[in-house]
């Protein structure tokens, strides 16, 4: 049998040969065998799992959710079960467009709402609320309520009397458009971005608004470009497909 070596590996994937070793530390790849020299002895199926990393692990990291998944298909591979492997990967795409669709609803129901048209009829409120009556009615914590407003996305009125903040229709309306967004996904970053566009009197091309950062801005997450960053978790996510069914394929051929 013919054997790679690290630095085989390396070059077959653009890869430092660093990170394929630290890859064999974390477990995601296949136990290394090593010569009578003392050289790690890689094989077809090490440099199969590299490529599968390499479509998981990218430089951005996409969210828990989506990233967990991608690591039970990993090391299904790394145990040799690449039929368990791809069951995991159509779970995986699943996901995704599971996170699509929930994005795109999001930003659906926040055109609406910058058309005027009211997120649910609950919104209308006959006297203005107070912080913890706010929290209690969209189910958040009242930290997360002065969390959202210490980070610009709404202001909030105050009773001249005590000071108090005091939530109307229009206030409480905007936050269920906030915690929708960020359910859905949406950074905090990515939510102010859209709102100052719209406050400044645009609401045309909120969705790119959501999805594009300022020149400006320091882009922390996968999430501040949220909608672009699912769309490139779903070509991944056919090509790990496609890379597992060749494997396959490639196995099967050998028998």
């Amino acid at each position: 049998m013919s054997y790679l070596r690290t630095s085989d590996l390396a070059r077959a994937v653009g890869l430092h040969p660093n990170t394929v070793r630290r890859y064999v530390e974390r477990g995601l790849l296949p136990p290394v065998t090593r010569s009578p020299a003392g050289y790690r002895r890689f094989t077809g199926q090490h440099l199969d799992c590299l490529r599968l990393v390499r479509l998981v692990y990218t430089n951005e990291y996409p969210g828990r959710t989506i990233r967990a998944s991608g690591s039970r298909m990993i090391h299904a591979a790394v145990s040799n079960d690449w039929g368990g492997a791809l069951e995991l990967a159509y779970q995986h795409l699943a996901l995704v467009h599971s996170e699509q669709a929930q994005a795109d609803a999001a930003a659906t129901l926040l055109e609406r709402w910058a058309r005027g048209m009211p997120v649910e009829t609950q919104d209308i409120a006959s006297v203005p609320l107070q912080i913890g009556q706010v929290a209690q009615l969209l189910g958040v914590s009242i930290d997360m309520l002065r969390n959202w407003e210490r980070n610009g996305l709404l202001k909030v009125p105050r009773d001249p009397h005590n000071g108090y903040r005091r939530y109307g229709a229009a206030e409480i309306s905007r936050l269920r458009v906030i915690r929708m967004l960020s359910r859905a996904g949406y950074s905090l970053m990515a939510i102010l971005r859209m709102l100052l566009q719209l406050d400044q009197g645009s609401a045309s091309d909120l969705r790119q608004a959501l999805d594009t950062p300022r020149p400006d801005e320091d882009v922390y997450s996968a999430s501040d470009h949220w909608i672009s960053t699912l769309q490139r978790q779903e070509e991944l996510a056919h090509q790990a497909i496609s890379l597992i069914e060749d494997v396959i394929e490639k196995r099967s051929r050998s028998i």
